[in-house]
């Protein structure tokens, strides 16, 4: 199988051809509704789908459940269901969106990509628990929030991975003053200063 490489790994043509299909609905759909910032358009693979890959770095990358919360455009989620196409198809996207234009984006990308994801329009604070097995986030809030945010709707033995800025040490000494938790680091290709965490055994302190 032809493969194309995409930040740290490799993907197949048609993985590459949906994620190509999907930067072409970011474009036709942000004329009207703002799922990135316009200054971002023009280096759209580097800013957001290959920062999105490093989404992709789950202990169990066959879970049954995968939940993106705030969804908005469907980064890093979107990108994420590209790869679980490929890699575990039985896997199911969860897109948690409290905007209603982004989840009919969201609708539209998943019928047109041929994707096994659900849209949940609600808001996170009081959406059904999805009992995810593993959950993403990118560009949310604070890192104590996330982790409460999380809380309800993670699996148990579930992980968390989490896209943080420059600030992500002392989110984590702030974090670590509420709750215990064990973590990994991956340094982001796409911007020196920021970090992927990959979180596990969360428990309030």
């Amino acid at each position: 199988m032809n493969t194309i490489s995409l930040g740290h790994r490799n993907v197949s043509r048609e993985t590459f051809a949906r994620l190509q299909h999907y930067c072409d609905l970011i474009v036709r759909w942000n004329r009207t509704i703002n799922l990135v910032s316009k200054s971002s358009l023009s280096d759209l693979w580097n800013r957001h789908i290959v920062d999105s890959v490093q989404f992709y770095c789950s202990d169990n990358l066959s879970p049954k459940f995968w939940l993106d919360m705030g969804s908005g455009g469907g980064l890093p989620g979107m990108v994420i269901s590209c790869l679980l196409s490929e890699d575990s198809p039985t896997t199911k996207m969860i897109f948690l969106e409290s905007d209603s234009r982004k989840c009919a984006f969201l609708r539209t990308a998943i019928r047109e990509l041929q994707l096994n994801a659900i849209v949940v329009n609600d808001r996170i604070e009081t959406a059904p628990s999805q009992s995810a097995d593993v959950i993403t986030a990118r560009a949310l809030a604070d890192l104590p929030m996330l982790l409460l945010l999380a809380g309800r709707h993670l699996a148990e033995d579930g992980q968390c991975i989490f896209g943080k800025g420059k600030t992500w040490r002392d989110e984590v000494s702030l974090a670590e003053k509420e709750w215990k938790f064990k973590y990994d680091v991956i340094n982001s290709i796409t911007n020196s200063d920021a970090a992927i965490l990959k979180i596990k055994e969360i428990e309030r302190g």
